[in-house]
């Protein structure tokens, strides 16, 4: 991607980042905004000669807050004198020490979308004029990612206050020409990445070590790439509602306009108006009762002409003589007497009919973090805050004010809302593949979805338990990170908010959740085209008039010299006829454009075959947003 990205403090949004980390978009700065920026950071130099105590410039910082720095360093005058003589003024030491002492995370390095994201977030903050970072320190800071400099930052590390420390730290020492650092994919010193890509190691100035990694950019770009990741699957969860709807031929009416209207949480009304959309055009969905006929194994003389021999299956229903009817008149003057696949009840199971409350709700929980994490975005998070125009400023403490910008709670608690999310979107799309390969529940489908004439077959089976074990290891990963602090800095930072935990569980969350909804939409292909093949097999049948062939596949006739054949006779031409007049038998049109594209890359399973690339292939076709799209 070639798209080149504003960055002026104020407009950052969650699809930019995504396109910076996920696309390669580069970023520039707004010039009139660097105005503000040299302000601030002329206002430090103008102030640091004055002798008066300012957080983290001429003090110490966390527990040192209250050591003023000197004029020089007393350790040159102990005995042998400084063993590491600095270059530069304590001032200095001060801010490089800062970052090189904190860089002290620990894991496997995080992606390089996240770190793309964090240089740009991070980049973007410090926009707003307000931290006392130099123009020059922070172009340099953009070119790290213009140029493609991944600082290697372990995933580790960070309580999320006072910001991102640590891993801010690993992303900031790369710039001072220490470190680790990817460069076209190699893993290298940060010296000698940056001088493959041209770049000069910077030493810093006053505040710039805090500027750099005070703030809750870490938890920040996880929580904006987990929630990106999150808008496509819970679009991802409502085409697998919909498919797997289709294939139950399941009830609409659950998903209708003015039921929600009745109840309007938003997230609960846009995934009925979604799932409805998805719908649109199925022949499935609503169908009357008699028309759908039970899977029966095939045999050799299942089918009467040899046409017929290339189906997979044979199908059946049960007749319901008069005497088995009594007190069920007003429902057999609506549907035919005939019990196949369909079971005679006007309501789906729970994990069809209230996916609109469910996904509804996962819904509403992320569009509560994005409100949240569109804020952060464009917010100042690091400490202390430099205001160089405040009006009627009396003292130093009234332009450089510490503050707690840089606790990540209210990203922290929003991460937990979505963290406590994903399993349950997880959950009710596990239950609906579970039902899905249940003959007991599935509603006519073969057992597993497999035909298995000689008993050999396990079909689908243990795809339910994969996605099973997903969910049971999404719930045990759900609980917040955000009710149990740590305190740090030698009780100086008394109370933290271990956002960054939460976001990174989040963001690996997702993968999961994908799995999941993929398990679901391999499995529920499989069953829809049976369900569907079954049908028109019925519908080809009836349009030959032949009412004994269709009678052939119907348990419970009379005998023909019964007094019950007449009737008999008469409501399989009525089912024949009904047949013969439906149309072809069919999803929606978007889930049948899903389900093309998922047969593009992997086939309907006739018989046993190995599944672990029709698996693999399936999540990255839902990873990849194509299915959605």
């Amino acid at each position: 991607m070639t798209s080149s990205i504003l960055l002026d403090g104020r407009s950052l949004t969650r699809g930019q980042v995504a396109a910076i980390a996920r696309q390669g978009a580069s970023i520039r700065l707004d010039e009139a905004q660097l105005v503000k920026v040299k302000r601030a950071a002329d206002f430090l130099a103008e102030k640091v000669g004055g002798g008066e105590p300012i957080y983290g410039v001429t003090t110490g910082f966390g527990s040192n807050a209250d050591k003023l720095l000197g004029a020089h360093r007393v350790r040159d005058e102990l005995p042998g004198g400084n063993p590491e003589p600095r270059e530069g003024t304590l001032l200095e030491e001060l801010q490089h020490n800062l970052i090189i002492t904190h860089a002290v995370c620990v894991g496997k390095p995080f992606g390089e979308d996240v770190v793309r994201a964090m240089l740009a977030i991070r980049v973007n903050t410090l926009m707003k004029g307000h931290s006392g970072i130099r123009v020059e320190t922070l172009r340099a800071l953009a070119e790290l990612l213009n140029r493609n400099v991944v600082p290697v930052i372990p995933e580790k590390g960070s309580v999320g206050a006072s910001g991102d420390l640590a891993p801010l730290s690993h992303l900031a020492i790369v710039l001072l020409g220490g470190g680790e650092a990817f460069y076209e994919g190699v893993r290298m010193p940060g010296a000698e990445a940056l001088a493959k890509a041209g770049l000069q190691p910077v030493r810093l100035s006053f505040k710039e070590g805090l500027a750099l990694n005070n703030g809750t950019t870490q938890m920040l770009a996880t929580g904006v790439l987990a929630l990106d990741t999150m808008d496509m699957l819970i679009r991802t969860a409502d085409l697998a509602a919909a498919m797997t709807l289709d294939a139950f031929a399941g009830r609409k009416g659950a998903y209708a306009e003015q039921v929600h209207a009745l109840r309007p949480h938003p997230g609960q009304v846009e995934t009925a108006k979604q799932i409805s959309h998805l719908l649109e055009g199925s022949t499935l969905a609503d169908i009357a009762y008699h028309m759908v006929p039970r899977f029966k194994p095939w045999l050799a003389d299942s089918w009467s002409e040899p046409s017929d021999q290339a189906y997979r299956f044979d199908i059946s229903w049960d007749w319901v003589p008069a005497t088995q009817r009594h007190g069920k008149e007003a429902f057999y003057s609506r549907f035919l007497p005939f019990k196949g696949g369909k079971k005679h009840q006007p309501q789906d199971a729970y994990c069809l009919r209230c996916a609109p409350q469910v996904h509804g709700a996962v819904r509403d929980a992320w569009e509560q973090a994005c409100r949240v994490f569109d804020i952060e975005l464009n917010a100042v998070t690091d400490n202390p805050l430099v205001f160089p125009d405040a009006e009627n400023a009396q003292v130093i403490e009234d332009q450089v004010i510490s503050a707690g910008h840089f606790h990540g709670m209210p990203l922290a608690l929003a991460m937990s809302y979505v963290k406590a999310a994903i399993p349950v979107l997880a959950s009710i799309s596990e239950r609906r593949t579970a039902k899905l390969v249940d003959p007991a529940n599935n509603d006519g489908l073969p057992a597993f979805l497999i035909g298995n004439e000689d008993a050999t077959d396990s079909g689908f089976m243990i795809v339910q338990y994969t996605a099973a074990a997903l969910v049971n290891d999404l719930a045990t990963r759900a609980h917040p990170a955000s009710v149990y602090s740590v305190p740090t800095s030698a009780n100086a930072e008394d109370h933290v908010s271990m956002g960054a935990n939460e976001a990174r569980h989040v963001l690996e969350m997702t993968e999961d959740l994908g799995h999941v909804l993929a398990m679901e939409l391999y499995t529920a292909a499989q069953a829809l085209e049976y369900r569907q093949d079954m049908l028109n097999a019925a519908r080809t049948l009836a349009h030959r008039g032949d009412w004994e062939a269709l009678a052939a596949k119907i348990n419970g006739a009379p005998r023909s010299d019964s007094p019950h054949y007449a009737r008999f006779e008469t409501e399989v031409r009525a089912l024949m006829d009904a047949l013969a007049r439906a149309e072809d038998f069919h999803g929606g049109v978007a889930v049948r454009a899903a389900l093309a594209t998922l047969r593009e890359h992997i086939a309907f399973m006739q018989r046993d075959r190995a599944m672990d690339g029709d698996v693999r292939l399936v999540c990255e076709l839902v990873a990849s947003g194509r299915l959605v799209a």
